[in-house]
């Protein structure tokens, strides 16, 4: 791999260098291939979250090789009785190392050679660290795939993909720019052959689903697929779920929050991710929520399941990190963890109502047995309970957690001792602390926007926070939103804290109309007695951490741009010219 810098960098005419941590690209003036500078926090985030993937996948695979090394020889110094039974045991031995999976045993290739091979046998002894094969479907620029292929140490190749031809013109530039063309070859290896290319980043200009379908065959799939559209990554997903190895990593962005996060196109919502959007103050959210319930029945289809495991809303996109497993008895939950939700359009209180049930019973042997039963419902009347406001359906949708914090804790761990190697560190510390803090229920509340549906003056956050403790539940930030907070409580527990406040800060009635839900809600007393002094736990280590949730605005229009031109339109335009 070439070491670049960008003095030793010679700039041709009509490009621009853009350089993002160890990576250089040349950026063409005529816009032939998109990149958004404020998406470098999601480049930092993904390079973290797979780094530590791949180590911990390591650590598992590691393990299991040594457990299957250990019974392979527990069976070698086993002293047969007989000539039969030595060979019975030679033949188990060979069956043995080669039942082990590839996706299990690293070293599983040399396994039988190093039965009769006394070298081989003490190269077994090594465990050979697992390399992955991550698809970037739609890469543009190239420059997510050149910082993968270098700061990701267990990378074997990256499959850097686009449909345009001068996106893929300037990738194969970019990445002989980095070292990392046809003379960095990682030695071959599972998947050289299906690639046909050579090289760390391997260049692909093509469909990225008839891509993905090329690598869903078992013995074909990729460890990684990451999926960064401009818009939604909805017609993505079918194909990435079906390439992706057994444990394999998907990474998906969509940046089309109109739809996801807002009721403007509730028909455009459930076209693309199977649900209705929702409108309320937790609607982020709800967009995370919508795209997991997307990627699980996507998998689903083809008896595979989701671990999700750090999902984030991000100034004008949401990105998550789910593991796909293949586990059919996992796949029978997956109704028992969608959800629709009735949402107060007065006070957005929020009603769950999920698909499905998952009951355990004990049958006569004393056996537990696992039965999956539809779900009682709907939980509501015609009307709020709370206000008496109408309500609206949203969903179906994912509602299980969205955060695996132990996953989460392992990529602070990691950031603590390189935060040198991530331009956006100070961010990514304090996102990530929110996120490994969150509670698992579903959606959050800001106290001053409660406060506006009653009326009355803002508690303070330690105050609000310090009333749900001392009332028995838990209290917890949320990420999605600056000052937002989640809790066990239900809402009407919530209103209750509220109307005790009023109690002590009065509103002024005569300023509310009657019937308003605001009205409504004030009518009704508090079912306990509220405490607002200060809780103990109420200094989290989230407060502690000085969170920076926004970047300063490299550019001054630095939201979603303007979409890049493909060779193809702009020659199509200039002829219509």
């Amino acid at each position: 791999m070439a070491n670049t810098s960008p003095k030793s960098i010679t700039v041709p005419d009509g490009f621009t260098l853009h350089t993002e941590n160890t990576s250089h690209i040349l950026l063409p003036s005529n816009n032939e291939a998109f990149l958004n500078p404020v998406q470098e926090f999601n480049r930092d985030l993904s390079v973290a979250a797979i780094r530590v993937w791949s180590e911990d996948l390591n650590k598992t695979k590691e393990e299991r090789w040594r457990q299957a090394r250990e019974r392979r020889l527990m069976k070698e110094e086993k002293p047969p009785a007989t000539d039969r039974k030595r060979r019975k045991v030679e033949e188990s031995v060979v069956q043995d190392a080669a039942s082990v999976p590839p996706d299990v045993d690293a070293n599983a290739e040399d396994t039988v050679e190093a039965i009769s091979d006394p070298a081989a046998r003490a190269k077994e002894a090594e465990y050979r660290p697992h390399k992955v094969i991550i698809l970037e479907a739609l890469s543009a620029t190239g420059l997510r795939s050149i910082r993968y292929a270098k700061e990701i140490p267990l990378v074997r190749f990256v499959i850097a993909n686009d449909l345009s031809p001068s996106a893929t013109a300037a990738m194969t530039r970019n990445v002989e720019l980095n070292g990392l063309g046809s003379t960095a070859t990682d030695g071959g290896g599972p998947g050289t052959e299906a690639t046909g290319f050579k090289g760390k980043v391997r260049v692909n200009e093509g469909d990225a689903r008839m891509l993905m379908y090329s690598h869903s065959p078992e013995r074909n799939r990729v460890d990684v697929v990451d999926l960064d559209p401009y818009g939604t990554a909805a017609p993505f997903i079918d194909a990435a779920v079906q390439c992706i190895t057994d444990g394999g990593l998907l990474c998906v962005t969509c940046t089309d929050l109109s739809v996801l996060a807002t009721n403007n196109y509730p028909e455009k919502c459930y076209s693309n991710y199977g649900g209705a959007s929702i409108k309320a103050e937790y609607c982020h959210e709800a967009a995370l929520r919508l795209v997991l319930h997307t990627i699980s029945t996507s998998a689903a289809r083809y008896g595979r399941y989701i671990q999700p495991l750090l999902s984030l809303s991000i100034d004008f996109y949401v990105r998550l990190f789910v593991r796909v497993q293949t586990a059919p008895i996992e796949v029978k939950k997956v109704a028992s963890q969608t959800s629709v939700y009735y949402v107060c359009s007065g006070c957005q209180s929020f009603y769950e109502q999920p698909l499905g049930r998952v009951t355990e019973r004990i049958n006569d042997r004393g056996n537990p047995t696992v039965l999956f039963k539809t779900h009682v419902g709907p939980p509501v009347p015609e009307k709020c309970p709370e206000c008496d406001s109408s309500l609206h359906i949203g969903g179906p949708m994912w509602n299980g957690q969205i955060h695996d914090p132990q996953f989460v804790g392992q990529i602070l761990e990691h950031l603590e001792g390189n935060e040198d190697k991530y331009g956006t560190s100070t961010r990514m510390k304090g996102m990530l602390t929110v996120a490994k803090e969150e509670l698992r229920v579903p959606f959050y509340f800001t106290p001053s926007r409660v406060a506006g549906f009653f009326h009355c003056t803002c508690p303070s956050l330690n105050e609000i926070t310090s009333a749900l403790l001392h009332a028995g539940h838990q209290v917890s930030r949320s990420h999605a939103s600056p000052g937002s907070l989640k809790t066990t409580a239900t809402r009407q527990v919530l209103h209750d804290v509220y109307r005790s406040w009023v109690k002590k800060h009065p509103v002024k009635m005569e300023k509310i109309p009657p019937n308003s839900p605001a009205y409504v809600l004030l009518q009704k007393e508090p079912s306990f007695e509220v405490n607002f002094n200060s809780h103990p736990l109420t200094v989290t280590q989230s407060s502690k951490v000085k969170l920076v949730r926004y970047q300063q605005n490299p550019t001054p229009n630095w939201g979603p741009a303007v979409k890049a031109e493909s060779g193809i339109k702009r020659k199509r335009h200039d002829k219509d010219e």
